[in-house]
């Protein structure tokens, strides 16, 4: 398995755990501004195990396919479960904002309980909110274009590794192929010298013994 994924899965994991711990505490804890802190501190760490998930997912992308198909299928796991702690989250937001207003409608129907000052500054409290969640969706809608491109680079340039290595491949049987036919030259050449040596000393004997045959019948009758 590659060690960068394993590096990212182990954060993630640790995170997961940690946030899931503070969900369950979030939980016990009375309506008021400590449960609204626990809330912002998980909704952070949200945002962080997304990236760990992005991270991871783009890892898992760049691998050979016998792996990349393991580790997708384990990270669609990690997404399933981070889906089910967002909602929990989600739940406790919205008993916090469902509390804020029952306190804003018996403020307003006792006008001695809530002033107008206090009135002003939840509303700019929820103006703030919808800022935030607006630039929150604004981040994720960009994140999850950059992841998009990030992953069709990542499999085109694997897809141009595989060419690469392909054409290698080809390569180098080229190569062993002319190793082979420069061998089978260079054992015809020397055949064909070795050839030739024979045939010359055969026809330098029978030129020889041809002299010799009619040097005796010419000289000894």
């Amino acid at each position: 398995m590659s060690e960068v994924f394993e590096g990212y899965e182990r954060q993630y994991c640790e995170l997961s755990v940690n946030l899931s711990r503070k969900c369950n505490s979030a939980a016990l804890l009375p309506d008021g501004e400590p449960k609204k802190q626990q809330t912002s501190e998980l909704n952070v760490g949200l945002d962080d195990a997304d990236v760990l998930i992005r991270k991871m997912d783009l890892e898992a992308r760049s691998l050979p396919p016998s792996l990349k198909a393991t580790l997708l299928a384990k990270l669609r796991e990690y997404k399933s479960d981070l889906n089910k702690l967002k909602k929990e989250v989600n739940k406790l937001a919205l008993i916090g904002a469902n509390q804020a207003a029952r306190d804003l409608d018996s403020g307003m129907m006792d006008p001695h309980a809530a002033s107008a000052n206090q009135r002003e500054r939840l509303a700019m409290a929820t103006e703030r909110l919808d800022q935030s969640s607006d630039r929150i969706r604004e981040s994720r809608r960009t994140a999850l274009e950059t992841e998009d491109l990030g992953v069709s680079i990542l499999a085109e340039l694997h897809q141009q590794r595989e060419t690469l290595l392909h054409s290698h491949n080809k390569l180098h049987g080229v190569d062993d192929a002319i190793d082979k036919s420069k061998k089978i030259l260079t054992s015809m050449s020397r055949r064909i010298s070795r050839n030739k040596w024979i045939m010359g000393s055969v026809i330098g004997a029978l030129s020889l013994a041809i002299i010799l045959i009619l040097y005796f019948k010419l000289f000894h009758h």
